[in-house]
């Protein structure tokens, strides 16, 4: 009767059953995209380079796995200087730097591609953030409003270096995704709700004036908040069909890939919208227009039972370390999954963020598996407890 817990290291198969559909699908929707694909792409297998970088994706996951996440604590900031080192070398444009679309965001790497350091950096901050708030909630156990702040103060001083970096290159998308992850792990952090009520509350000021600003005096919009580009991307969001030749041009072509899907779909390989960018940033629409709203609806299904599975793993961690690696993955994957779909069907504007484990990208793909690695890492070392409430 001594025998009083279980410490059963184990898998969990559902998430790894989750990624397995997610694979298929996102074979299935490259591989019939590729006639879509401009000519001087016809000649490159996507979908089969796709499966490569899953298989790439799973030794990164055994990897993770063989090392204690309690190792990442210790190594938190070393890798957050290795991250801000990467970002660093693309302002300074050191040889090897790729600028694409007027973003310098790439390193070149001889026989793999172009890879982004912001995908890794998304993971060091994960991991920085949730050391940071650990040893704050150690320190102040019982903590005034003054400790609050000052937690908001440490996770913003170390937000802000990589995030301006981010602004520079520039890279909106990526912007909102390190913001997503901030607030992901504020919510979880133990602050007192009526200061998180506040910030909230300056944010919708703070976009209603930018909103106010850019109607009333586009000029100075143009000047001091916003690039070029990127203001073309809210006059195509906001109204498509008056700049339906340039700037609307993509989101016009989503909504009538999707709305042309109807509820069933065309079927396989019948697309006959033209859109762009139809394996990577626009996946959705491809996936829309051949399978329809029940095709679509699967793929969103996925992704809850994805989510869901990992809230289930955070709060079944003893460990608070592990509880905030796992949020912050969850508001990682949450926040571009809503972001991506939210940008085909208009809800959204345009900001190039793929929809994650199903858009064809190598940087990406390998990130998010890295991200599942780790909360994978989390559930394998949670120990079971005898008389505790189970699945």
């Amino acid at each position: 009767m001594e025998k009083d817990k279980l410490s059963q290291q184990k898998l969990d198969y559902n998430l790894l059953f989750i990624l397995f559909l997610m694979a298929i699908v996102s074979a299935i929707a490259i591989h019939s995209a590729q006639p879509s694909l401009p000519e001087k792409l016809q000649n490159v297998n996507f979908a089969s380079k796709q499966l490569q970088w899953y298989g790439i994706g799973i030794f990164v996951i055994v990897l993770t796995m063989l090392i204690d996440y309690d190792r990442f604590f210790q190594i938190a900031w070393y890798l957050y200087g290795f991250g801000m080192v990467l970002l660093l070398g693309l302002e300074l444009h050191v040889p090897g730097t790729v600028t694409l679309k007027g973003a310098t965001s790439w390193y070149s790497l001889p026989g793999m591609g172009n890879f982004q350091p912001s995908e890794l950096m998304k993971i060091f901050m994960i991991i920085v953030l949730s050391r940071i708030i650990v040893n704050h909630r150690e320190k102040y156990p019982e903590p005034t409003i003054q400790d609050d702040f000052k937690l908001l103060g440490k996770m913003a001083l170390t937000t802000a270096p990589p995030l301006l970096l981010l602004m520079k290159q520039p890279d909106l998308g990526m912007s909102m995704v390190f913001t997503a992850i901030v607030g992901s792990l504020v919510l979880v952090s133990g602050i007192r709700w009526r200061i998180i009520f506040a910030i909230v509350l300056s944010a919708i000021v703070v976009a209603a004036i930018l909103v106010f600003i850019f109607f009333k005096f586009p000029d100075f919009f143009h000047k001091y908040i916003l690039e070029d580009y990127q203001l073309n991307r809210f006059y195509g969001w906001l109204a498509p069909y008056e700049y339906s030749n340039e700037q609307g041009f993509q989101l016009i072509r989503s909504l009538l890939a999707i709305g042309s899907g109807e509820l069933y779909g065309k079927g396989y390989k019948n697309l006959d919208v033209y859109l762009p960018e139809p394996h990577t940033d626009f996946i959705f629409g491809i996936i829309a227009e051949q399978f329809g709203f029940i095709g679509a609806s699967v793929v969103i299904s996925l992704f809850f039972l994805l989510v869901y599975r990992m809230i289930h793993i955070a709060l079944e961690s003893h460990d608070l370390y592990g509880s905030y690696l796992c949020a912050g993955v969850i508001g990682m994957i949450t926040f571009q999954v809503f972001q991506n779909v939210g940008m085909t069907i208009g809800l959204l504007p345009i900001t190039g963020l793929p929809l994650p484990f199903i858009s064809y990208g190598g940087s990406s793909l390998a990130t998010y598996m890295l991200a599942i690695g780790i909360v994978l890492n989390v559930r394998s070392r949670t120990k079971k407890f005898m008389f505790s409430s189970e699945d």
